[in-house]
């Protein structure tokens, strides 16, 4: 009996030595490989700290990539360009044959790429400058940023009965993020294209954070100033922004509030008559097209032939959609 107890504790131990050289050779949060067409695609993913839409995001590069057959790991939330740029190296030297990249800052791709060596990078939600991009090397998947602009903007400016002037709040995401440039401009884009003079009440940075964007329409209301519609870069900060309004008295169904994303808590938001309007944008599809981006990379070379590639072969486009009161539980 104390032989067999020793051979079993034997077993456990080695077990549990095996267990842990593998998580210390991948310094990873999980992993995943499919028995796919995938077979011997090595991706790496490195991202910031997860929040609603990241969370989506992951699942589906990760859902995506078994369903591919794609050995698939993903490091731990970065906090620093420097954290990502050593998970970049790490993943080189641990022969990873693509990176998926959510870069923390979208001007650092040039240190990014430097890391990666030969290794193709994929950007995903996050488009650094075009010259820093490369057919069939430097990628990005996302969704065309200005056209969540653009959709807010037209529903709003439509639900206050096309008016010639109008008082806005902005809510930002972090300044250095493509999206909340592009959401932002395209916004300011298509009131000027319609005529309309718009005066800005007030325009910051809540970093995609719900709480934050309560504190910024604190200050909002210190002010005394008029407002007509919030603008929010995406759902969290949308959803932190109407209940803020609700809860001081506000009537939402005539000061618009409007979003990006489609989380379910954004979309939740429009069903109880809070937040008026948010923007779809596919986690799912990005997810998708990012994986079968670098399959194509590693197989073959080339990203010729997938759907929503551009002609300059740099982007690949998974499209935005309207989503309000009529639609809203259908994305829920």
């Amino acid at each position: 009996m104390r032989a067999k107890n020793r051979m079993k504790k034997l077993a456990v131990l080695l077990l549990t030595i095996v267990m842990a050289t593998g998580l210390m050779l991948t310094g990873c949060g999980s992993s995943n490989s499919g028995s796919g067409s995938g077979k011997g695609v090595k991706v790496f993913y490195t991202a910031p700290p997860d929040d609603d839409f990241k969370l989506l995001l992951k699942e589906s590069l990760q859902e995506n990539a078994a369903a591919e057959g794609v050995t698939f790991d993903i490091g731990e939330g970065c906090n620093t360009v420097n954290d990502q740029v050593s998970q970049i190296k790490q993943a080189v030297s641990d022969g990873y044959n693509a990176i998926i990249c959510l870069p923390v800052d979208r001007s650092t791709a040039l240190q990014l790429e430097v890391a990666a060596g030969d290794i193709p990078i994929i950007y995903v939600n996050g488009a650094p400058d075009e010259e820093f991009l490369e057919k069939d090397k430097y990628m990005v998947v996302s969704s065309y940023e200005q056209d969540a602009g653009t959709y807010q903007a037209e529903y709003v400016w439509n639900a206050l009965g096309k008016p010639s002037s109008i008082n806005i709040v902005m809510l930002r995401g972090p300044l250095t993020h493509n999206a909340a440039i592009a959401r932002s401009v395209s916004v300011y884009k298509f009131f000027r294209e319609n005529g309309v003079q718009v005066n800005t009440v007030f325009d910051d940075s809540a970093e995609w954070d719900e709480n934050k964007a309560k504190d910024m329409m604190a200050i909002v209301e210190k002010t005394k100033q008029p407002f007509d519609a919030v603008f929010c870069n995406n759902d969290s900060m949308a959803v932190g922004a109407a209940d803020y309004l609700a809860s001081r008295g506000y009537d939402l169904s005539k000061i618009p509030v409007v979003g990006v994303d489609a989380t379910v808590g954004g979309c939740q938001s429009i069903v109880d008559g809070k937040m008026q309007f948010t923007v779809y944008q596919s986690a799912s599809g990005q997810g998708s097209m990012a994986i079968k981006c670098v399959k194509a990379l590693v197989t073959k070379g080339t990203a010729a032939g997938l759907e929503g590639l551009t002609d300059d072969g740099i982007y690949i486009w998974v499209p935005f959609e309207k989503v309000d009161a009529s639609n809203a539980k259908s994305y829920m």
